[in-house]
């Protein structure tokens, strides 16, 4: 199948598209930058989300759409929450558009578990109703909300995949906690965690996240219906948990700096198991030693 896939040299994008060519896939790389190099593209092309004729001339001849570019970081939504509708639900609606016009009919789309919030049940299942905590998250459900209208209207088919925190690789984001926590060990100096450290989330491991885009692009629905799957590795870790892992891994001593504890949940887990039921993925490398080992190998030169 070709499949372009939106985002393609982001973090989450370039290791989507090398799986998709590793499964037999033709996967198009659609970037902003002239020049940028993916491996395992079959073509690169030029365009942006904010741009309806660059995503026509991107969406032409392909078979589905892989939707992962977008403003990710929930912090800067706060003081950026225009600009996250814009781009997230703005940008969604633009790449349907033109979707819509060259007849490419099914899209796998790249969403967040933080829409489910703070819920009591754990882990979180897709039965949960939504209760996005802050912009990032409303911008992921209102661009779910235009892709399942979208879908009801008989043209497309979808899957929407809702992923936890991602972890490994080069991560470019220095401010999630396993960066963090890799820089705090090689360079010894402390690391900053909100009160004792027992906050527990589930992290994914880059290569499982990108195994899930190319399952949904290999199991997408009937035109009519869309699907939502829980993309998470079903394992609570804590932040003392991502340390002593760090520190086990390393072998350097990471200092902590214990900050006053911050309002934010105790815990935060996925439920995978009706993506394993539907479209037979699962976790096979999101242990949190595993992770380590995978962030610190990529990560050695820049740190």
């Amino acid at each position: 199948m070709r499949v372009l896939v939106t985002g393609a040299n982001g973090y989450i994008g370039r290791t989507v598209v090398a799986a998709l060519g590793a499964a037999g896939h033709e996967p198009v790389a659609m970037v902003r930058a002239i020049g940028v190099e993916i491996a395992g593209a079959a073509e690169v092309r030029l365009a942006d989300l904010l741009n309806a004729d660059s995503l026509r001339r991107a969406v032409c001849g392909v078979d589905a759409v892989c939707h992962l570019a977008g403003l990710t970081r929930a912090r800067d939504s706060f003081a950026e929450a225009t600009q996250y509708v814009r781009v997230n639900v703005g940008g969604t609606i633009a790449l349907l558009d033109a979707m819509s016009a060259v007849g490419v009919g099914r899209i796998v789309f790249a969403s967040t578990g933080s829409i489910y919030g703070s819920p009591e049940r754990q882990p979180m299942s897709e039965e949960l109703p939504d209760a996005p905590p802050h912009p990032y998250a409303s911008s992921k459900l209102a661009a779910e909300l235009v892709i399942e209208a979208q879908v009801g209207a008989g043209e497309l088919a979808g899957v929407i995949a809702r992923i936890s925190n991602v972890a490994g690789g080069v991560d470019p984001d220095p401010t999630r906690l396993l960066p963090r926590t890799l820089t705090a060990a090689a360079r010894h100096n402390p690391l900053s965690i909100n009160g004792d450290g027992s906050a527990v989330r589930d992290y994914l491991h880059l290569q499982d996240a990108a195994a899930a885009f190319v399952a949904c692009i290999e199991h997408l629905p009937e035109a009519g219906r869309a699907v939502r799957y829980n993309i998470g590795s079903g394992r609570g870790t804590s932040v003392m948990d991502v340390v002593t892992a760090v520190e086990r891994v390393t072998g350097h001593h990471v200092p902590l700096e214990h900050r006053p504890p911050a309002p934010e949940p105790a815990m935060l887990v996925m439920d995978p198991s009706k993506a394993a039921a539907e479209i037979g993925w699962s976790p096979r490398h999101s242990g949190i030693d595993e992770i380590v080992r995978d962030a610190w190998a990529a990560s050695a030169a820049v740190l």
